[in-house]
């Protein structure tokens, strides 16, 4: 019997697999054991990594406010977060020395050392910390996963088999210094967290992410193994910034959330309106020639369809409170017809199960793919809105495939190569696959539906070739998922279209159709999202082009700028042509001089802009302007046309002088 710390030498490691379960080095194990290495770099490396740190943080906190107190320090993407309890919110004068506070513990080399203890010696210890008692009575009942969004993180506490304590030990006298409830696992010593960390934000929270619960307040910060890997993150967060769709929302015009109607519900703008319009258009003509039908549903539904479909088992809290209508009162107020509870719909589904049931259904008509832009509604918590990606409110562009179990797999793995092709031609082309499992304690139907479902999605997902991450418990409570995990152009992923396999909804409608031999067989559904929503795919394209949309996105595609006011009659011709090919076109007619016009269009991130002065008019000719702010002289007003018109339809999603009109110039 050996520790981690006998059995690896390489300096990069910082835990251990051992049969499959992450353990500290110091951890023993036998010789029989399965024992894998898990370096600083790797997916659970960052994680205990930004644990640890979460963990000094905390100390550095009491060391400097005895009197706080400890909430919960999960790992979260890029980085981790800790919330206290202290009567004086934190500043940002404050981050600075904390940082500084940490910088001392981390120099000192403290060790990480676990302990089991059982839950009277927890509460013994952790006397003074309420929080942590109350985590301690969680402790064999059902913990949460951590999410980022701080409503659950128990489990980064009391997620183990055991209950457990890590003490930060200090190298030279053996002295606990400091402890904490937590599962781990831990860096051997806080030397290993090195200076590629940092500070970032201060938020507040509500324990739990309940609002009945006390409000604590919330440290954010990253970790990286290295300074210079912080940098290059601190680096693609300032570029995150000055892509950030709510930013350039408002400076290009797009939509706003107005307070009047209320929070998470968002109004398009005439420009925005464009971009939507030529998404949804595209999205509608690419659909009509895969073959799917267009339904339309109403807003809201008598509560009975919700508890048919089990959304109101299973997801009332997501939904927004009823609306009791119908009832009626004689003239003494007594009730002579009893009212019906109405709801928002937060789905689509249920309706179109509504639609295949109203006929009888034959073998023949299968696939039937029914397919809506369909406004839904979800009680998002005002603490997790952001921008366009968490509404409120929101349009899906759901579509609901019923086919037969025989035909499922070929409808599936059509049904993928679709929404890949459709995300290619929106420019999102750099993407891999998850597999999303049953969550044991939110599904419904049986063991083997979700084990036939579940194997069917993944040969599917594993005959694309891309490659496939598992999602363990993150299924809908009705059937498996595949989602596509799509990267932007500055490498964030993003979740994008969704595949659902579902035996269990058609069962809950009594679904039906008449199979060859006579008989009445039950269909299987196909729930599929290619935006997901029409606002949050909105706000993955403003990032992922900068607000530099692609030619057949953009509000306006071209602008005439004459370098004086005599060339204005010549360009309104062209721009004319223009608009009559169907181009978003204008003249640029205002007082400002040319220069400022042409800034002015630039920051609007115009595709194309068309300058006209004493040549260009005598030679039937205009020069181009691009994005980039390159320019090319001369070309002939027709090849102008034509080449616009190019860019438009082959949706190019990059235009500069070299590669859009250059060579061709040269021939012209």
């Amino acid at each position: 019997m050996v520790d981690g710390f006998a059995l690896f030498t390489d300096r990069s490691v910082v835990a251990m697999r051992v049969n499959g379960e992450l353990k500290d080095l110091a951890a023993t194990v036998e010789t029989t054991d399965v024992v894998e290495p898990v370096t600083i770099g790797s997916a659970d490396g960052l994680s205990i990594l930004r644990h640890s740190a979460a963990h000094v943080l905390a100390q550095a906190v009491q060391t400097v406010n005895p009197a706080a107190r400890l909430g919960i320090g999960p790992p979260v993407t890029d980085g981790f977060y800790y919330d206290f309890d202290v009567e004086v919110p934190f500043t940002p004068d404050d981050m600075k020395s904390l940082q500084k506070a940490m910088d001392r513990i981390i120099r000192q080399g403290q060790r990480f050392v676990r302990r089991v203890v059982t839950d009277a010696d927890a509460r013994a210890e952790l006397a003074a910390e309420p929080y942590k008692l109350e985590l301690i009575g969680l402790k064999g009942g059902t913990a949460a996963t951590e999410t980022e969004s701080g409503d659950a993180g128990e489990s980064v506490e009391v997620g183990g088999a055991e209950l457990t304590i890590y003490d930060n030990v200090d190298p030279k006298t053996g002295e606990t210094v400091w402890k904490d409830l937590c599962r781990g696992p831990h860096l051997p010593n806080t030397r290993m967290i090195g200076n590629g960390y940092s500070l970032t934000r201060l938020a507040a929270a509500y324990w739990r992410g309940s609002e009945k619960n006390p409000q604590l307040q919330r440290i954010y910060g990253t970790a990286w193994p290295t300074k210079d890997e912080l940098r290059a993150h601190q680096a693609r967060l300032e570029e995150a910034a000055k892509r950030d769709h709510r930013k350039l929302g408002a400076e290009l015009d797009l939509f706003s959330f107005p307070e009047e109607i209320g929070s998470g519900l968002a109004v398009f703008h005439p420009k925005g309106g464009v971009i939507r319009q030529e998404m949804e258009s595209y999205s509608r003509k690419r659909h009509t020639e895969a073959g799917y039908d267009f339904v339309y549903s109403p807003h809201i539904t008598k509560s009975t369809l919700f508890e048919t479909s089990g959304h109101l088992d299973w997801y009332r809290e997501g939904m927004f409170p009823p609306m009791h209508l119908d009832a009626e009162r004689d003239e003494t107020g007594h009730v002579t017809r009893q009212g019906v509870d109405y709801y928002l719909k937060p789905m689509n589904c249920p309706f179109h199960n509504l639609i295949f049931k109203s006929s009888g259904r034959s073998y023949r008509e299968l696939p039937m793919r029914l397919f809506e832009f369909g406004s839904v509604y979800r009680y998002e918590k005002s603490g997790v809105l952001n921008g366009l990606t968490r509404v409120r409110g929101m349009t899906q562009d759901d579509a609901h495939i019923y086919t037969t179990r025989d035909g499922m797999k070929e409808e599936l793995t059509s049904t993928l190569n679709f929404v890949l092709q459709l995300l290619a031609d929106y420019g999102l082309s750099d993407y891999y696959l998850e597999l999303s499992t049953r969550d044991p304690k939110k599904f419904v139907g049986s063991d083997d539906a979700w084990e036939e479902a579940t194997q069917t999605l993944r040969e599917v997902a594993e005959a694309s070739g891309l490659d496939l991450v598992a999602d363990p418990g993150g299924a809908a409570f009705y059937g498996p998922k595949i989602s596509v995990q799509a990267k932007d152009a500055i490498g964030r992923t993003w979740q994008m279209s969704t595949i659902q396999l579902d035996f269990n909804l058609p069962e809950r409608f009594d679904l039906e159709y008449t199979a060859s031999d006579g008989t009445r067989q039950r269909p299987v559904m196909i729930h599929r999202a290619l935006f997901g929503s029409i606002e949050r795919f909105f706000a993955v394209l403003t990032e992922h082009y900068a607000g530099a949309f692609p030619v057949w996105l953009s509000p306006v595609q071209v602008v005439g700028i004459p370098v004086s006011e005599q060339y204005g009659e010549f360009l309104d011709g062209v721009i004319a042509s223009l608009k009559q090919a169907g181009v978003r076109a204008e003249v640029d007619h205002s007082d400002d001089r040319m220069q400022k016009k042409i800034r002015t269009h630039t920051k609007a991130k115009v595709p194309f802009q068309l300058i006209v002065g004493e040549e260009d008019q005598a030679n039937n000719a205009v020069s181009f302007r691009f994005r980039d702010g390159t320019q090319l002289n001369g070309v002939p007003v027709a090849d102008a046309i034509r080449r616009i018109l190019d860019a438009i339809e082959t949706r190019a999603q990059v235009l500069t002088a070299p590669e859009s009109l250059a060579a061709d110039a040269g021939q012209a």
